[in-house]
């Protein structure tokens, strides 16, 4: 065998592919390890599923299975028959993934001997090497035989020879799955030892909720919204025939009235079906759907439905901010808090309530999407209602989402506090949550600030 043939067998036309010989495949094992204990992806189990198929049904040569249906089916429960097109759990969980592996890589040694990549459009992994060093020595390993110039024998296979092949072959293989089934046994223990953490973080957080014999009250805020009448339809599908004419397009298609035009306040009505934000459903879902798991159960109020009596009878999780009137009454005044900046009436922000303290707002992105928002998580064991109160809201929509998830998951909990003191389970807690906007889909919350009392 010739140098030549070595060269085609490693791929040298792209140095920076990884070739898929069983030493390769130790070592893509191994950065798969340290990527799903790396902090990017320990807090999330989703994350780690993903990761762990899409890597493992590669190696073992199996890319058919990296289709977007058989990933829902295989990683995430989904129904063999269940609608690609309206539950879009793989696409976004592989773009949660692609996330953090760009967080994971960004902070990895120079050394990392190969990178594990989801391209855009596809969930098949590519393995890349670091360096044509890397390549180098992986290519003096893949032939345990030396080159030479010698001719290839052509006479009948002498067993003596043939033997010794076959022992190393069925050796290498023998240390793959050795090796597999060792670091398995590693990711399971790791996961169990994490999931006993994360699940103490939430039964502490929750606690008292457990000791309380009164279901948990969720309020979700529900703000005045003022809708076109019935006639401003009318009026304009007059002057534009085939508009309007049905209850499902007035509610679901936008009223393109020229900017000029005048409207009288009488053709404007408050609609109180309407006004609940996405991500405050999001987060009373998310929230509702743990304490159930735990056994807990939950009642739920909506606006102006949700009193100070309700609050003083029960232990309550309060949900959204500038839109709550219990979140700004019974938090306004704490460590962090929402407040309006009074430089610009408009201009929603949270405060450090302390001489210099710090300062966070929205960022915004392209066509006004929110790339940055931020959220408080509050929980006060000894409120002014007597009772527990947990407040979840955002400066917009997406931080109250992020909340709701830090601390409806217990990965993301036990992460959030793992830095507090040892007795916060009996203090009083405020968590500051930023979360990074996507496509309208907000990031895992990462904390940025913490106080306990």
């Amino acid at each position: 065998m010739d140098n030549s043939t070595v060269n085609n067998e490693l791929d040298l036309a792209h140095p920076h592919s990884l070739p898929l010989d069983e030493k390769a495949k130790q070592v893509i094992l191994l950065e798969l390890e340290r990527i799903l204990e790396s902090s990017p992806f320990r807090t999330s189990s989703r994350s780690k599923q993903f990761l762990s198929y899409v890597v493992l049904n590669t190696l073992n040569g199996h890319v058919e299975n990296l289709k977007e249906r058989t990933i829902g089916v295989e990683v995430f429960q989904r129904d063999p028959d269940y609608a690609t097109g309206d539950d879009s759990v793989v696409r976004v969980n592989a773009g949660e993934v692609r996330r953090r592996l760009e967080q994971y890589y960004y902070a990895a040694p120079i050394d990392t001997p190969v990178r594990i990549e989801i391209p855009l459009g596809s969930y098949v992994p590519e393995f890349r090497w670091t360096s044509d060093a890397i390549t180098e020595e992986v290519r003096s390993h893949v032939h345990d035989a030396p080159i030479t110039d010698e001719p290839a024998y052509t006479g009948p296979e002498n067993p003596a020879v043939v033997q010794p092949r076959m022992s190393r072959r069925w050796i290498g293989l023998a240390t793959i799955i050795g090796f597999a089934l060792a670091l398995a046994a590693i990711f399971i223990a790791t996961e169990y030892r994490h999931q006993k953490q994360a699940d103490s973080a939430a039964d502490l957080f929750w606690s008292p909720v457990f000791n309380s014999s009164r279901p948990v009250l969720i309020c979700l805020p529900q703000p005045v919204v003022y809708r076109p009448k019935d006639e401003l339809y009318a009026r304009y599908a007059q002057s534009h025939p085939g508009t309007f004419q049905t209850v499902y397009q007035r509610l679901d298609e936008e009223l393109p009235l020229d900017p000029n035009d005048k409207l009288a306040w009488k053709d404007m009505g408050v609609s109180p079906e309407f006004g609940l934000a996405t991500g405050d459903v999001y987060a009373g879902f998310s929230i509702t759907t743990l304490l159930a798991q735990k056994g807990k159960t939950t009642a739920l109020r909506i606006g102006s439905n949700c009193s100070f009596e309700d609050l003083r009878d029960s232990p309550s999780v309060v949900i959204g901010a500038f839109n709550n009137r219990w979140t700004m009454q019974m938090a306004s005044n704490l460590h962090f808090a929402f407040q309006w900046d009074p430089g610009t009436q408009y201009t929603p922000r949270i405060k450090e309530n302390i001489p210099s303290g710090r300062v966070w707002i929205a960022e915004i992105g392209p066509h006004l999407n929110y790339s940055v928002d931020y959220g408080i998580v509050t929980r006060l064991v000894d409120s002014d209602t007597g009772n527990l109160l947990i407040s979840i809201g955002g400066l917009r929509t997406a931080g109250t989402q992020a909340a709701g998830e830090l601390v409806s998951d217990p990965h993301y909990l036990v992460e959030a506090l793992r830095n507090a003191p040892k007795d916060w389970s009996k203090r009083n807690v405020q968590l500051v949550v930023q979360t990074k906007v996507t496509d309208a889909i907000p990031s895992p919350p990462q904390v940025v600030a913490t106080y306990f009392w």
